[in-house]
């Protein structure tokens, strides 16, 4: 057997990246997809019989937060990217809230360096922004984007000068992406509603209005400097009228299962386990940003995996952390609205791969065609199976969906022609690459 073996899917329901389908077979070789075919007559070292199942591109989730280095205990590259590997996710974007915090070259080689030996999946990471780190900013590579939090951050990762925040955009073509919210708004809320232990008030402290606040800013920064800007997790339907009224073509956005699925009704069943940043809105906002995802307005999904112990998570509010986890249970969900009826699969596998690879500038992922790497997930849409606590590979072992009865489960997932989950079982040998990221 070489290294990396030649692989051929047969009978599979292919989705072609015209959104058509073909059943049909794939044959790659070196990690690339090399035939596309109704029947490919080549032999390979392995072949799998696809029959029922669907074929799509692999996930490449743009925003996670992995915790390592430094928060081990919540979560590491190795937990993190079997989750992905379950999940259907084969490339992942990561956050630079880690300790250290990633806002220089070293930083960013260290976890790289971590990545290549832990990693199931494909990786790549943000350099973060402070005030003080405007050349590695400018010079750091290879990152997919910088990384600014202008709220919900304590600490150098807060971002939330006006002055500051223009000389990054002021500086350098790079991706910038936001977590939009607006710091100051948030500390005058929390006065005003301090000694509410309830979770549901979380919401209201980081309201609606904080989060236009900030992206608005973003926003005309983005068009002063003509900067390329994406907004991170957007939660209000204000936001998404914002962007449907002006939104340049440089400029992009996405959104989270969770600020599509989930409002705040989440609090009374499921508590803090609710709790994230930016929070989530009403059944008005969820039905918003589905129509601006539809219409084209929002451009993307992320899940914004942020995972706590479930420890950390049963403290009372506000001591308890804001995140949830969401690499194992996007693609699942997304496409069990799909089977109800609320989009397409194509519209899920666009949203959730081919866009992502177009706004970050990620070559050669993203489609199911000839010259491709070989990044894809077969996926069972004629069953249902309800989200379980004990299925789960991530760390801190919950999902704000447990309970869920979902379609679409990964079957197969694998990361540059190499089988990296098969039938409910893992293949730890497997490492995927550093991404690449066209300037």
């Amino acid at each position: 057997m070489t290294h990396n073996p030649s692989l051929l899917i047969r009978h599979a329901r292919i989705l072609l990246p015209d959104a058509g389908y073909l059943v049909g077979d794939v044959l790659v070789r070196s990690r690339t997809i090399v035939e596309v075919a109704r029947e490919v007559s080549a032999t390979a070292d392995k072949e799998i019989d696809a029959k029922g199942l669907t074929l799509l591109p692999g996930v490449i989730d743009p925003q996670v937060h992995f915790r390592e280095p430094g928060l081990e205990h919540k979560e590491d590259l190795f937990t993190a990217s079997c989750a992905c590997a379950k999940g259907g996710v084969t490339s992942f974007l990561e956050m630079p809230n880690t300790r250290p915090l990633t806002t220089t070259q070293a930083a960013l080689d260290d976890k790289l360096q971590r990545a290549s030996q832990k990693s199931l999946v494909n990786y790549g990471f943000f350099i973060g922004a402070t005030a003080e780190n405007l050349p590695d900013l400018v010079e750091a590579n290879p990152t997919c984007g910088i990384k600014i939090f202008m709220g919900s951050m304590h600490g150098a990762l807060l971002v939330d000068r006006e002055t500051a925040l223009e000389a990054i955009f002021a500086n350098g073509k790079r991706l910038i992406a936001v977590h939009a919210e607006d710091q100051a708004r948030i500390n005058q809320r929390r006065q005003e509603f301090a000694g509410i232990s309830e979770p549901a008030i979380h919401s209201q402290i980081q309201d609606n209005q904080a989060a236009l606040n900030a992206t608005k800013l973003a926003l005309e920064l983005s068009k002063k400097y003509q900067r390329r800007l994406h907004i991170l997790h957007m939660s209000t339907a204000e936001e998404a009228e914002l962007m449907r009224r002006d939104k340049p073509l440089w400029v992009t956005c996405e959104v989270t299962p969770q600020h599509l699925l989930l409002n705040t009704d989440a609090y009374e069943k499921i508590g803090t386990l609710a709790q994230m940043n930016p929070p989530l809105r009403s059944h008005h906002d969820n039905e918003v940003l589905w129509q601006a995802l539809l219409d084209g307005v929002i451009d993307f999904i992320a899940t914004d995996h942020a995972p706590h112990t479930l420890e950390e998570k049963a403290q009372p509010y506000p001591n308890s952390p804001s995140g949830m986890p969401g690499v194992e249970t996007s693609l699942p969900l997304m496409l069990t609205q799909a089977m109800q009826g609320k989009c397409t699969v194509a519209q899920v596998a666009n949203w959730m791969s081919t866009a992502v690879a177009k706004g970050y500038g990620i070559p050669k992922k993203g489609a199911i065609a000839v010259g491709y790497d070989a990044d894809l997930v077969l996926v069972d849409l004629n069953n249902y199976r309800p989200v379980l606590r004990e299925e789960l590979q991530t760390k801190c072992g919950w999902s704000p969906f447990e309970g869920w009865n979902l379609t679409g489960w990964p079957v197969y997932t694998i990361v540059g022609g190499q089988v990296v989950y098969e039938r409910g079982k893992l293949n730890t040998e497997v490492r995927g690459q550093a991404l690449t990221f066209d300037a």
